[in-house]
């Protein structure tokens, strides 16, 4: 009886806590699957370092099917705090992750405007999908930046955005200085297709640039003007969790303090969101620890997690 009141006791502080803060204590954010080639192990799939990368700054995750109904996306919507759209190699526009993640940043958007904090991040593919969606086009160029890293070049709107406007001095100058922004993409956004493009140029502020291997530029972080919907076109997941020797990735302790610092952001917009699941067990039913990944002990060093929802292997 004494711990259950105990327990009891602690459960209506932690409520207090979240009531008189406003500060999500349990935040879960959702990570977007997408289809994949191989069927060995399902049809679709979330990459492992999406996964710790959003673990690693407090927050638990669910991941969030493809190829579902309307029904399924608006009732998980209504349980998260925020959705990540990962990296990956799908089309932006005829995708069953497109179609997801444009249902979802649709919610989002309708959400915020009627005060409901819900934060929306797109990485690589993500930040290219967030174009995408708010155009209704494919408007990306070719670019030669694979498995390259980079310091950030700001934008004069960079200091005053709410992504880079606060960073601490030490991040500052790490992104500003050194090489610890890893990019893996073929595909971009130039600055001039962003300007020339009404739906972006009013919707998005442009807060970092960089050149490809060609000179070229391209769009290297956005954030919304008036959304929690934040968008890099590099992986700031890959400093801390990727270890391919094939690929060129900075693990040194000033990349790793970047991105730490990118994960705690981002989980602590989700801490903003006091959308909660229905019950405990429906929480405890949806997280990823449900599910294992798949590793690849070929020398490659990378994890997945599969799904396949039509032969139920999941």
């Amino acid at each position: 009886m004494a711990l259950t009141r105990l327990l009891t006791c602690l459960l209506s502080v932690l409520l207090h806590h979240h009531v008189t803060t406003g500060i999500n204590l349990r935040p879960v954010i959702g990570v977007l699957a997408q289809e994949t080639n191989s069927s060995t192990f399902g049809d679709t799939y979330i990459i492992a370092t999406y996964i710790k990368y959003i673990e690693s700054a407090g927050a638990q995750v669910v991941p969030i099917r493809v190829n579902e109904t309307e029904d399924y996306y608006r009732n998980l919507f209504n349980s998260i705090n925020g959705v990540l759209f990962p990296g990956g190699d799908v089309d932006i526009i005829t995708s069953e992750y497109a179609k997801a993640g444009k249902l979802l940043f649709l919610m989002a958007v309708q959400a915020h405007d009627k005060g409901d904090y819900f934060p929306v991040w797109g990485t690589c593919l993500g930040f290219q999908l967030l174009t995408a969606i708010t155009t209704g086009q494919d408007l990306l160029t070719k670019f030669d930046s694979t498995n390259v890293n980079w310091p950030l070049n700001f934008t004069q709107d960079a200091q005053k955005s709410h992504l880079l406007g606060s960073l601490p001095r030490d991040v500052h100058h790490y992104l500003t200085k050194e090489n610890v922004t890893e990019n893996f993409h073929q595909y971009g956004m130039s600055p001039e297709t962003f300007n020339g493009n009404p739906a972006l140029s009013k919707f998005y502020t442009v807060l970092s640039t960089n050149m490809d291997r060609n000179g070229k530029v391209f769009i290297s972080t956005m954030e919304a003007k008036k959304y929690p919907i934040f968008g890099v076109q590099w992986h700031p997941e890959k400093n801390l969790f990727n270890w391919n020797p094939k690929y060129d990735i900075n693990h040194d302790a000033h990349a790793v303090r970047v991105s730490q610092y990118f994960a705690s952001f981002f989980v602590s917009e989700a801490r903003k969101s006091n959308h909660t699941f229905p019950a405990m067990k429906d929480e405890a039913d949806a997280v990823i620890a449900n599910y294992q990944p798949v590793y690849s002990n070929d020398g490659s060093f990378e994890q997945i997690y599969y799904f396949n929802y039509t032969l139920g292997w999941d």
